[in-house]
């Protein structure tokens, strides 16, 4: 054979290899689709990437998802859909399209031939129920939640996709005129549609792990718990919140839902008038008729959190805590991050991140107060004593607000994950449990020195951005970024962090509620990151003394409307006298809110 033979059959087996390695277009039950396959590096493998695709129809306000009646033709999905209707950050108008409902899917393939039987990751992103995108925030093209990193280093497809927040997506009046939970429903629909086609694009239905954060973190939980995703979810990663956390229920729709109605001119006295009028009412209209108070609140910010999931008798059946025998067979994995409650401490306290400012114990009482208001006086009382007692040892400024901290972080995120994790091993028949906790610093310049990993911190490592943007990070925050990857992507392989397509720095032993096993995930994870009962007293507190305090009377009180004049979201109904704790001068801080409490 002559030269020219052998460079002509080499170059020829080169193109048959390279063009092997993509799906080019899939059938999908509402028809073709067509994506991008993208070469990884010059001797690289490829990842075949489809963007856009819709997984219902185009949803009408104030409506269960519907199934998508298809299309003609190759639908090209290569571009990112805009997210669903939103309030701005500044929360004087809105963005996104009403016609939001669409996924994204990253599929690794290698150098010879197309990927089959796949695990696949179906990521749910946060946002407090009222923001976000599937696709996430982004510079230019560098987009947060980018499966690109996970997929191909994990040997996994990843699915991301877009759902309804804010009074679109959660709107409530309590009753059958208008349930909510429309949002939760949209995951649902995504879910089921993977299970339906992603095997055409190289996927195991039958090994689908669904994970997110915040409250996608708390969505992943709600989905394992609804008995409408019976059969269709192997396994789950809830991050940074879960089904309990106390600002996940809202326990007073009908209240939010008139301060909407009165807003935008709908009845307040009969909720079929009002759903009636709401559903016909300008979207954007009903967007901007809430509003997020971000400075100078009376009460702690989780107390505004109004539309959000509730116990609608149906999706979500009743109390979430009893629901949990429905995640018998699903493997569970759940943590959080050292100081998840920063970012929530630094607006109801200012003053956390300021240098030049000092909290007081007057302070800290009153947050406190606000966040024990189902235990009233004793309940506030008995915290602020309990959470200060070290402070006769160190009374500095540092260690006062990590208290503060710390007690948003253990109300807010450690004590429901840690009841959430309890309460899977305990229904657990084949399925495995896992805890974690990371504790790789914030890398915020603005923050002080103390503080840990705040609220978000970890998203940034599960999806690989240390090796998408190589100038924004150091060697050590690859590492963190490469352990993730690799025991996230294992679970989903295999329901075992330690076993799969990845190597790992240590063993991940299994959570149960007496041996308090968590791995502590920061730079370095050897040997000795395998921990065990982290903040246990605290724990004890929340779970046995505190829940052993009389209950107040009053807390279920009629809600009152909104003031006239309001221009940022009303307060919340609130309870009477008696259930109000004072401050531990004695003075009087008013009533305070009990739609959520802990």
């Amino acid at each position: 054979m002559g030269h020219l033979e052998l460079v002509v059959l080499g170059l020829t087996c080169c193109f048959a290899v390279a063009s092997s390695a993509k799906l080019g277009a899939v059938y999908t039950e509402g028809g073709f689709v067509q994506g991008v396959n993208k070469k990884l590096g010059l001797f690289g493998d490829y990842v075949d990437i489809f963007k856009g695709i819709p997984f219902a129809a185009p949803p009408k306000a104030l409506e269960n998802p519907q199934r998508h009646p298809g299309w003609q033709g190759t639908l090209n999905a290569k571009d990112f859909k805009k997210r669903c209707l939103q309030a701005t950050i500044t929360q004087d108008n809105t963005y996104g399209e009403e016609d939001c409902l669409y996924l994204n899917i990253w599929v690794p393939q290698g150098k010879r031939q197309v990927s089959r039987d796949l695990p696949v990751m179906v990521w749910i992103y946060g946002g407090a129920f009222l923001m976000g995108a599937g696709h996430g925030a982004n510079f230019l093209s560098n987009y947060l939640y980018d499966g690109e990193e996970i997929a191909t280093r994990g040997n996994v497809i990843v699915v991301t996709f877009n759902y309804r927040v804010g009074p679109l997506g959660f709107l409530s009046t309590g009753d059958s005129n208008l349930p909510g939970n429309y949002g939760l429903r949209d995951q649902h629909m995504a879910i089921a549609w993977v299970k339906r086609n992603i095997a055409a694009f190289g996927g195991d239905p039958n090994n689908i792990t669904i994970f997110g954060e915040s409250a996608g973190g708390a969505s992943v939980s709600l989905q394992t718990l609804s008995p409408y995703n019976k059969g269709l979810i192997r396994r789950a990663i809830s991050q940074s919140g879960v089904a309990l956390s106390p600002w996940v229920i809202q326990k007073n729709p009908l209240y939010w839902a008139k301060m909407i109605a009165k807003k935008v001119g709908c009845p307040l006295d009969d909720t079929s008038k009002m759903a009636k009028c709401l559903k016909v009412t300008d979207p954007r209209a009903l967007t901007l008729a809430y509003k997020m108070p971000l400075a100078g609140m009376e009460y702690p910010m989780l107390h505004y959190l109004a539309f959000v999931p509730v116990i609608d008798g149906d999706f979500i059946p009743e109390d979430p805590v009893n629901l949990y025998a429905n995640t018998a067979d699903i493997d569970y994995m759940a943590g959080t991050n050292n100081m998840d409650g920063h970012i929530f401490s630094s607006i109801d306290m200012p003053a956390i991140d300021k240098k030049s400012q000092a909290i007081t114990d007057e302070d800290f009482y009153k947050l406190v107060s606000g966040l024990t208001i189902t235990k009233g006086l004793k309940g506030a009382q008995a915290s602020f004593q309990f959470y200060t007692e070290p402070w006769t040892q160190d009374s500095s400024q540092e260690a006062k607000k990590k208290t503060v901290v710390n007690f948003e972080t253990d109300i807010l995120f450690l004590v429901p994950t840690k009841i959430a994790l309890a309460q899977h091993r305990a229904n657990a028949k084949s399925a495995k449990t896992y805890n974690y906790l990371f504790t790789h610093p914030s890398r915020m310049p603005v923050y002080p020195s103390w503080v840990g990993a705040d609220h978000a911190d970890d998203i940034q490592y599960v999806f690989g951005k240390p090796f998408q943007t190589l100038l924004g990070y150091r060697a050590q925050d690859k590492t963190v970024s490469k352990n993730m990857i690799a025991y996230w992507t294992n679970f989903a392989r295999t329901g075992d962090p330690n076993t799969g397509h990845s190597a790992v720095p240590t063993r991940w032993e299994p959570y149960t509620p007496e041996n308090g096993n968590y791995l502590d995930i920061n730079k370095k994870i050897d040997s000795n990151s395998m921990k065990q009962h982290w903040r246990t007293d605290y724990l004890h507190y929340w779970t046995q003394t505190y829940q052993a305090l009389p209950s107040v009377t009053g807390g279920e009180s009629a809600p009152e409307p909104p003031k006239e004049d309001a221009e940022e979201a009303p307060l919340p109904p609130v309870g009477d006298s008696e259930a109000a704790p004072a401050p531990p001068e004695g003075n009087s801080e008013g009533q305070m809110p009990i739609v959520i409490g802990f």
